[in-house]
């Protein structure tokens, strides 16, 4: 099918000109394919952005800032959509999860705000870092994450919550990738839960994380509306589907899937690290 005949067939039910100019028909079909990878990946541990902002950034003229604005609009309807086939399967506890939701709602908002003015090359290195510890440390510990054992009680368990609300929500604004599997660890190795509830909790967070960033990016016109919400739906049968799985399979097959993201996070990460810092400097 030629390009022409996609973005027509598009447009039989969707207005195209709420599109990118100039987006083909072949870029459009993998925008989509990549948004339902990134959603059953996101239902699943987090990470789904590795998948879908870089395909964004294929579209052509985008700039970054219009890439990670777009990403959050596909992102929160399967975040949502996971969030509540969640909620129905597993019944997390609402009284961490809410207030925790919120704060980081707040710490997204202000990472969102300056994120076209910092760049990106200043995190990676630190967060590559950190993925890198992540991995080692569940691969050494086998027995993390497979059953709840709250590390706190009280408002010292809410006030952990709320510090890490706050600071995963600002990266998520700032920068994005990853954070559904700093979420997930964060509750795992700090909170005490096992994979599975601590997934459930994190898509909620995750939902306001999302929604931080978006109302930042908005009123400045930053979001492709259109391209969003075609991505959305394909990011939301994604955020189904891999909450089904991710609740059918349990904590194991979690953390699986969990390592399997952060290594794949570490090389992409790394790459950009590789090209953006170090092959400057040698020349």
């Amino acid at each position: 099918m030629r390009d022409e005949e996609v973005v027509a067939g598009v447009g039989d039910v969707f207005p195209v000109d709420l599109l990118p100019e100039g987006i083909s028909g072949s870029v459009l079909l993998l925008l989509l394919v990549a948004a339902l990878a990134a959603g059953w990946i996101d239902a699943v541990v987090g990470g789904g952005g590795l998948v879908q902002l870089p395909a964004l950034l294929l579209v052509p003229g985008i700039s970054p800032v219009e890439a990670l604005a777009t990403n959050k609009l596909a992102s929160i309807f399967g975040t949502t959509t996971s969030a509540v086939t969640y909620h129905r399967r597993v019944h997390p506890d609402l009284r961490t999860a809410l207030p925790m939701a919120l704060v980081a709602l707040v710490g997204s908002f202000a990472g969102a705000s300056v994120a076209a003015a910092l760049p990106a090359a200043v995190f990676k290195p630190v967060i590559v870092v950190a993925l890198v510890a992540i991995a080692a440390f569940t691969l050494l510990r086998p027995s993390l994450g497979e059953v709840t054992a709250l590390r706190h009680t009280g408002r010292r368990h809410h006030g952990v919550a709320a510090a890490l609300g706050v600071g995963i929500g600002f990266y998520d604004g700032i920068l994005g990738p990853g954070t559904g599997s700093f979420l997930v660890f964060a509750m795992v190795s700090l909170l005490g839960y096992d994979f599975l509830h601590a997934s459930a909790k994190a898509k909620i967070v995750n939902v306001a994380t999302n929604l931080g960033a978006l109302l930042f990016f908005a009123p400045i016109g930053a979001v492709f509306w259109g391209l969003g919400i075609l991505m959305g739906a394909a990011n939301m049968l994604g955020g189904y589907l891999g909450s089904r799985t991710a609740t059918t399979r349990g904590s194991g097959f979690i953390r699986v899937v969990f390592l399997v993201i952060v290594t794949a996070l570490i090389g992409r990460l790394g790459w950009d690290v590789w090209t953006e810092n170090v092959r400057p400097l040698l020349g």
